[in-house]
């Protein structure tokens, strides 16, 4: 037995074709895709007076074809050798076709059986063709070696398609008929000039599916074409992942096409095309090695393993229907219909016909009797065979999202997720209902706990599946995942948003924490938390980025008799006891910090006296001593009634200030590293409406830091866009809605 393959697949991909193959060259019944089916009624059951007229399909048989008058099966004798055998179902005796010891066979929907000269169909070159409709009338013999040419597709009693090899290698599919002692042979126009190993479908009212490869060396890849057989032309074409030779199984309606598919990190899946809208979905079945089967009855995609149920699919409205309860193999009709063999418990094993009227439901029809009972599948033990969880989640990298999977062993269950983050015991929790196919669950966080984002750090993230019936054990499969996102130096959580600070009248002060990326357009705010009362104490409370190095916002407070306070930040949202690092800074009127002004990668403090001179605090690293002795770096500041360090807005060598004057008029400085600005850039007037200016860190996850402005008159952020012609661009948001009066200090 060969197999032949272009591109790479999945070793299980290779193990469900050659399981199928192994049997018999003949009509390809293996195909792909499982869906998680709502049961449905399905009309047709066969009383036992029925049963008792119907033909007889072979006990342990497989089926290898069909056509309008009977069908083909095939299976073992007692020495070892394969039977294939035609059975009529009008009645009368069955007809066991001869065939070499190596030889393969193939059918193409219809009444003609062709028996060749290799045991892979595609290798087949000497071909008899059967009528089986007349079992009495002569075979029609077709040399295609004499063409340098292979097997395809059976056309008619006299006729088959071919793909015809010339010297140089390149190849052409031809249409080759029989007339008498004649052969002629003529080729289908309208495939890529390039276009090689050719494979066929079922043929319907004149038309055969071809799948091929084509495209330039080193970067082949798959196509399909509709042909007409009598025109000897391409009338639809279609783009595929590879060829699919050897491998896959075509299918078309009047409504779709579709193929069997395969892509590392995907496995198994069938592509299904709208032939009208184009229109293009994935059924995707997993990487498991069982030998799919699969058909297209109308828009139905029918589908199944022996351990599964058959199921159906609409690929217009997603509906699903149980139609039997196992099978082993199926086989496409010429008239658009699919026969399966298997059973039901209603009308015991044999063979079934799959029909769907246009616009209505499958409906199933006994058309041939082993005589036994249902064999039950036996039940599939529930396992969680992979999972699909990465070792870290970059929420920053994948806006705020990360998808979590796992395949499962069978598709009648569902799944109890829980995520536990290690470090505070905070947990998310979700039940996850099977897919619309495959086995393969997934659900997609958005990164947060009870509406808030969630922190960084590592997590538990724990499976357990449960079969539907409640039969059987759970099964369960934990995991460890660590969920990272870029330092936010206005994050007092650890979670990479920014977290607002705002003081009321009565000194208590509050925490809230934004989401982390702006939803349907505005940015808004998951939580508030009251952080503790008697702030009123100081003059100024400033956030002043990450002092101590460890990734967590820090704050310092200026009180009345001019001494100066730091809190540190412990992640939690929480703050250390304050401690005092510095005396005298009653004599400044303006204090702002959270910006790396010298390049150090630490933040620094800025401060303006009475007289109006800037002076600059470099950030030491320090948790006892965070800022080295004063340096003067400007004069003239008594302009200006706010100064806010922004971080780096400009996107140049430093962090950023933004200063605004007693007319309203924003001002930008942008840091040159070295601890001095260049010269100023106006940003824009009105800014005076606003009682306080916030550098509030990234707030919209776009990688650069944003402004928050508050005041009676509305709360906007202001989103840098990295531009020092136009820096900011305002922006909605519900934080501090209705309450621009409410807060006198806000950092």
């Amino acid at each position: 037995m060969q197999f032949r393959s272009t591109g790479t697949r999945l070793a299980t991909a290779v193990t469900v074709v050659l399981a199928v193959t192994a049997l018999g060259a003949g009509t390809l019944v293996t195909a792909p895709a499982a869906f998680a089916a709502t049961s449905g009624a399905v009309s047709g059951s066969a009383s036992a007076d029925q049963a008792a007229a119907l033909p007889v399909f072979p006990a342990g048989a497989q089926i290898a074809g069909a056509g309008a008058t009977g069908f083909l099966s095939y299976s073992f004798a007692q020495d070892g050798t394969r039977e294939l055998r035609w059975t009529p179902y009008g009645g009368g005796a069955s007809t066991l076709l001869q065939r070499s010891d190596d030889g393969g066979w193939a059918t193409s929907g219809s009444d003609v059986v062709a028996l060749g000269d290799a045991d892979w169909v595609s290798e087949m070159r000497s071909l008899t063709l059967r009528n089986m409709a007349d079992p009495s009338a002569p075979g029609v013999d077709i040399d295609l070696g004499a063409l340098n040419g292979n097997y395809v597709a059976v056309l008619s009693p006299t006729s088959v398609l071919a793909r015809v090899t010339a010297e140089d290698g390149t190849a052409e599919l031809h249409i080759v008929s029989k007339d008498g002692t004649t052969t002629t042979s003529r080729k289908v126009s309208g495939l890529p000039a390039d276009a090689t190993d050719f494979f066929g479908s079922t043929v319907q009212g004149g038309v055969a599916f071809v799948g091929y490869e084509t495209g330039p060396e080193g970067a082949r890849t798959g196509g399909r074409a509709l042909i007409d057989v009598t025109a000897g032309t391409v009338s639809e074409t279609y783009s595929s992942i590879e060829s699919g030779y050897g491998f896959s199984n075509l299918m078309f309606s009047g409504s779709h096409v579709a193929w069997l598919d395969w892509q590392s990190g995907t496995g198994l899946f069938v592509t299904s095309v709208d032939r009208k809208t184009r229109e293009e979905k994935r059924t995707v079945l997993g990487s498991r090695g069982d030998e799919w089967y699969t058909g297209l009855v109308g828009d139905w995609l029918v589908h199944g393993n022996p351990s599964t149920p058959v199921r159906a699919v609409s690929l217009t409205s997603g509906e699903t229907r149980d139609l039997a309860d196992h099978a082993s193999g199926s086989a496409a009709v010429a008239d658009g219909s699919l026969v399966v063999n298997g059973g039901r418990a209603a009308d015991g094993e044999g063979l079934f016909r799959v029909e769907a009227p246009a616009g209505g439901i499958p409906t199933v029809t006994k058309v041939a009797d082993t005589g036994e009972p249902v064999e039950p599948a036996e039940p599939v033990e529930l396992k969680i065979e992979e999972v699909h969880i990465p070792d870290v989640a970059n929420l920053d990298q994948t806006g705020g999202k990360v998808t979590l999977g796992w395949t499962l062993s069978r598709a009648d269950a569902y799944l109890d997720l829980t995520l536990t983050h290690t470090a505070t015991g905070k947990e998310f929790r979700q039940r996850v209902n099977a897919p619309a196919s495959g086995t393969r669950f997934t659900y997609t966080w958005n990164g947060l706990i009870d509406g808030v984002e969630a922190p960084n750090g590592r997590y538990g993230v724990e499976a357990e599946a449960t079969p539907l019936d409640g039969s059987g054990e759970p099964a369960h499969q934990g995991w460890l995942m660590t969920v990272a996102r870029t330092n936010n130096p206005h994050d007092y959580t650890d979670n990479g948003s920014t977290d607002v600070l705002a003081r009321d009248a009565a000194g208590v002060l509050w925490r809230d924490d934004l989401l982390d990326r702006p939803v349907n357009g505005q940015v808004a705010a998951a939580q508030r938390t009251r952080i503790g009362a008697g702030w009123q104490t100081y003059k100024q409370i400033e956030a002043v980025g990450d002092l101590e190095g460890n990734g967590v916002g820090d704050l310092v407070a200026l009180d009345g008799s001019g001494v100066l306070w730091q809190y540190l930040g412990k992640g939690d949202g929480t703050f250390a006891p304050r401690v005092k690092i510095g005396v005298g800074w009653g004599i400044y009127n303006k204090i702002t910090g959270g910006s790396d002004l010298n390049n150090d990668g630490r933040s620094d403090l800025l401060a303006t006296d009475k007289a109006g001179d800037l002076y600059l605090y470099k950030g030491t690293g320090s948790t006892t001593a965070p800022f080295g002795p004063r340096t003067k770096i400007g004069y003239g500041w008594g302009i200006y009634n706010h100064i806010t360090a922004v971080g780096d807005i400009a996107g140049t060598t430093a962090g950023d200030l933004v200063a605004r004057d007693t007319a309203g008029v924003l001002w930008l400085y942008q840091g040159n590293g070295t601890g001095g600005f260049s010269p100023r850039v106006r940003i824009g007037g009105g800014w005076g409406a606003f009682s306080q200016l916030v550098g509030a860190g990234d707030v919209d996850s776009d990688g650069r830091p944003d402004l928050i402005a508050y005041g009676a008159g509305g709360t906007y952020v202001y989103r840098s866009t990295g531009s020092t012609t136009a820096v900011f661009s305002r922006q909605s948001t519900s934080l501090y809605a209705g309450e621009g009066a409410m807060f006198n200090n806000v950092a």
